[in-house]
């Protein structure tokens, strides 16, 4: 009688894990990140591998977004698990912005880690004539997809260089990749582009026609406030490009949502920060990936998976 109780005992606890097991088998992380010729793709495919190769029994995929505003909208409906985003795009989604492509509070997103700055890197072709932000009157400009991160940049640098879209001759809502073959062709004078320094697009455009980088000065960036910042793109970052050029930069949050659970959320902050190495084998911005500035500007609330795994790291007491 005691041998069977004993049996049974085991029987029910193989079975109990057993369905645990298959519950946490059927757990799903998918990265949203970008365009395939930006910085958050590579990250992100990156990021995935990790998670799969790390995080047992997860299932990893990795999805090619319009970046920001979709990705954030995305989280909210449920439908992804951690998110790549802009600054601007983030504090306009907790706020709800209907101009910035949000209809109501995005209040499910969740942190999980600062990581790196973007860029504006406002890239024109040599034979355009554009030196400065006001030779774009006029001209052909590729501002990134509509009502993406990279375009909510874009206006906002404009405004605050006394333009408007009107100003311009005109203007393509396209992808990197698409602006820079349209470059390539003289279909348009000049692209926004607001990523990672080194990405992929523009050291393609710059390797097949002659570019000049287009200045954004600190006086502009001051007149358009948090979360923007000055910054510099080091002279020979790309082909031709013989001098450090001043710009706007942005941070960039990987963000998820209440939906996720506090395990999952846990490690997955906890395998971004011990393999930055791959991340940093993926594409170069991800050297710029640190622990010690994670919470830098984090505009919503933390996820409480990550909120216990930096507490464990002191970063929170």
């Amino acid at each position: 009688m005691i041998a069977r109780r004993l049996l049974g005992g085991l029987l029910a606890g193989t079975l109990l894990l057993a369905a645990t097991a298959s519950a946490w088998a059927q757990q799903f992380v998918t990265v949203l990140t970008g365009g395939t010729a930006g910085v958050y793709y590579p990250l992100g495919v990156a990021l995935s591998k990790i998670y799969g190769d790390k995080i047992s029994s997860v299932r990893t995929s990795v999805q090619s977004t319009k970046a920001s505003v979709e990705n954030l909208n995305l989280l909210q409906a449920g439908k992804g698990e951690i998110a790549f985003t802009l600054g601007d795009s983030l504090i306009a989604a907790w706020k709800g912005d209907a101009e910035a492509g949000f209809k109501a509070p995005l209040d499910k997103l969740r942190g999980i880690a600062g990581i790196y700055p973007n860029y504006v890197q406002i890239v024109a072709s040599k034979e355009s004539g554009i030196r400065t932000l006001a030779d774009l009157k006029g001209k052909r400009l590729s501002v990134g997809a509509p009502r993406s991160g990279t375009e909510l940049n874009a206006r906002a640098i404009l405004a605050a260089a006394g333009l408007s879209y009107a100003d311009l001759g005109k203007v393509e809502y396209l992808p990197f990749a698409e602006s820079v073959e349209l470059m390539k062709n003289r279909q348009l004078d000049a692209t926004l582009q607001s990523a990672g320094l080194g990405v992929a697009s523009i050291r393609d455009l710059a390797t097949a026609i002659a570019i000049q980088m287009v200045p954004v000065s600190p006086e502009i960036v001051a007149r358009i406030g948090d979360p923007f910042r000055p910054g510099t793109i080091p002279a020979g970052t790309y082909t031709g490009q013989d001098a450090d050029v001043p710009t706007a930069t942005i941070p960039n949050f990987l963000v998820t949502h209440t939906g996720v659970p506090d395990d999952l959320a846990y490690a997955m902050t906890r395998e971004l920060f011990e393999n930055l190495d791959q991340l940093a084998a993926a594409h170069a911005e991800g050297r710029k990936i640190r622990l010690e500035a994670a919470l830098e500007g984090m505009p919503v609330p933390l996820h409480p998976g990550a909120e216990r795994f930096y507490r464990e790291r002191g970063l929170i007491r």
